[in-house]
């Protein structure tokens, strides 16, 4: 099986048409199942966050599984097939092993190094498995991929200082307007998102006021940072008390715009959800409007050190789980190879028998084993050898050279490969 990945981002495509292609965990989890339930598709992984929408599959063919995974992305989104064509990336076998762990490690986000992503990663892990679309192609691929995640985090400084779409906002806006000491900042949205930009604002010195539908989560999001709560039904009334609002909802329910922001002494807004919480039309009143759009075009990806480490980090992690997966492939072969001497071996103890009848038990048993040890020892180092350079990404298919140098029977490669087993 091959692994697939189909990729929409901040890089591929506007934030306007990401967010028409935005999914809730819901949604997202019933295209995982209708993806598993398409012909070429075996195994499926949905991701959608605030800056992307990735669909990661194990096909049996190519063509195949992509038109699938692009069909069902396309009926549930309702945007035409051959835009998401035009907007998506993919990424096939080696490559989607280089993206995922490129992206769990931060390197291919709008915020280089940025570690909730890892979160975010591990997330659509943990759904795809309780509801049965992951198997051991990409539960494997995904466990690595969070483990390189990890290194990446503690072993470079790629990460450092906590690095994430909310400090780079509020970097954005203490660059514009000064600091945050002591000024009132709402937020709106109880998720982690909304978690992070009320711990960082308190602890910048801010007054923190969380906003959220379900009172008791704005309650203890607001504890936890010594601030207030307000349910959503008083949004209005908490305008009026605030110098900058945060939203990180991407309820499609919510939208607030100019008219919202009149007569406030709000300055700032700070919208990182997608969809857009914020009109953009919030900028003729004055107020400094840090969204998805403006983090897009001022993102760095500038090579430093620390992005040269990590990078290097993650080739070295692919070039690693490459090699355990192109020997792990050619063990079907090795298995059969090792079958088939077997098999020649318990011909010529028959025929033996026939030829000379007159063998005692122990005297038979004694050529059985120095046959069997002849076997295994003219096979030995070449099945050996043979997952060694199998690991080489650059090596030939030694596993086709074996089938066809002992003109091994594909059907018997086959059986092994098979999780049906006889007993």
């Amino acid at each position: 099986m091959s692994i697939l990945a189909v990729s929409v981002s901040h890089r591929s495509t506007s934030m306007a048409r990401l967010a028409a292609l935005a999914l809730d965990p819901a949604t997202a989890s019933k295209l995982a199942q209708t993806l598993v339930d398409s012909e070429h598709i075996d195994e499926a992984v949905v991701l959608s966050t605030c800056n992307r929408t990735e669909l990661w599959v194990s096909v049996s063919r190519f063509h195949g599984g992509l038109d699938d995974a692009v069909l069902a992305l396309s009926d549930l989104a309702g945007e035409p097939v051959e835009d998401l064509r035009a907007m998506a990336r993919v990424f096939f076998d080696e490559g989607a092993v280089a993206h995922a762990f490129s992206l769990a490690a931060g390197l291919d986000s709008v915020v280089l190094g940025e570690s909730q992503i890892l979160g975010q990663v591990r997330g659509a892990l943990v759904v795809c498995q309780e509801q049965g679309t992951v198997g051991t192609v990409l539960n494997a691929l995904f466990q690595q991929a969070i483990r390189v995640g990890k290194r990446v985090q503690t072993e470079t400084g790629v990460a450092g200082a906590g690095r994430s779409l909310v400090t780079a906002a509020y970097d954005l806006l203490v660059e514009a307007q000064g600091d945050l000491v002591d000024r009132r900042v709402l937020v709106v949205g109880a998720g982690a998102m909304a978690g992070l930009a009320a711990r960082t604002a308190a602890a910048a010195g801010a007054h923190v006021t969380c906003v959220n539908r379900t009172l008791e989560r704005a309650q203890r999001l607001a504890d936890s940072v010594g601030g207030r709560a307000e349910p959503l039904s008083r949004l209005s009334a908490a305008l009026d008390e605030a110098d900058v609002v945060v939203t990180c909802t991407g309820a499609r329910s919510l939208h607030l715009d100019a008219a919202d922001f009149v007569g406030t002494p709000v300055t700032a807004a700070v919208d990182l959800a997608l969809p857009a919480d914020i009109s953009a039309d919030v900028t003729g009143l004055g107020i400094l409007l840090v969204n998805l759009d403006l983090l897009v075009a001022t993102r760095s990806e500038t090579a430093t050190p620390e992005v040269e480490a990590a990078r290097e980090l993650v080739r070295s992690e692919v070039r690693d789980f490459l090699g355990v997966r192109r020997a792990a492939a050619v063990a079907p072969t090795v298995v059969a190879l090792r079958s088939m001497a077997s098999q020649v071996v318990a011909a010529e103890m028959k025929r033996l028998d026939a030829r000379v009848p007159g063998l005692d038990d122990h005297e038979r048993d004694e050529v059985g084993r120095t046959m069997r040890r002849i076997a295994d020892k003219l096979l030995h180092a070449p099945t050996v050898r043979v997952k060694e350079l199998s690991a080489d990404p650059d090596a030939l298919d030694y596993a086709a050279a074996l089938r066809e140098l002992f003109a091994l029977d594909p059907q018997a490669v086959a059986a092994v490969m098979s999780p049906e087993t006889n007993v």
